[in-house]
């Protein structure tokens, strides 16, 4: 008959592994805090520019059931691509969106990615609200895009640079952050499965549709 000793952890020990039991409780809590914070102010942020949004679309006979959002101040590995519904003031769908990698400019000193440009040639992104154009074929992803039209100073040259709502196969459907995602060449790029539902939503809307790049 076998006898198995009982192991007895000395009182330090037992006290120890509370602390970091504790110590993870409470790292957990805080992550969780943080990540309401900022959801709550990221819906808030979408609230604002979605009635200015509402505004445009009204006064320049531009669909009034939704348009798109996309918030560069947000890191390129969290959801930033927002598909906004007006009547239930709400996010419909939303997915991560690369920004340009400004490969063709000297970036001033201070700054960093995103940075942008209205330039043609700098491969940056461009802020401002744009009119979602025609469906055209794209090399890339889905080979689907749609034409930009850009409507205000700090993007009026997006259509003869060829910037265009695109996919890439390479992006994920899901949140990489802390990581950062592909660059684009000034394309508002978003995953082959995003793009596909954007896709369908685009096809089936009469007027045109609002898409607002901010910072």
């Amino acid at each position: 008959m076998y006898h198995y000793k009982k192991t007895v952890f000395p009182l330090e020990t037992k006290l120890m592994g509370i602390f970091i039991s504790l110590l993870f409780l409470i790292a957990s809590c805080n992550t969780t805090v943080n990540t309401e914070t900022e959801n709550l102010a990221r819906q808030k942020r979408l609230e604002t520019k979605s009635i200015e949004a509402l505004k445009y679309c009204t006064a320049n006979n531009f669909d009034t059931t939704y348009c798109i959002l996309i918030d560069m101040s947000i890191h390129s590995g969290k959801f930033r691509f927002f598909v906004w519904d007006f009547s239930k003031n709400q996010i419909l769908d939303e997915g991560l969106c690369s920004h340009g990698s400004c490969g063709n400019i000297d970036i001033p000193k201070g700054e960093e990615l995103p940075y942008f440009s209205n330039q043609p040639g700098s491969y940056c992104s461009s802020l401002g609200k744009y009119k979602i154009g025609k469906r055209g074929v794209s090399s890339f992803g889905i080979n689907v895009n749609y034409k930009l039209h850009g409507l205000e100073a700090t993007n009026n040259n997006a259509f003869d640079r060829i910037i265009v709502l695109h996919s890439f196969t390479d992006l994920e459907n899901y949140e990489v952050y802390p990581d950062n995602i592909i660059e684009s060449w000034g394309c508002p790029s978003i995953s082959d499965d995003y793009l596909r539902r954007v896709d369908t939503k685009l096809s089936n809307t009469d007027k045109s549709v609002l898409m607002w790049i901010f910072n």
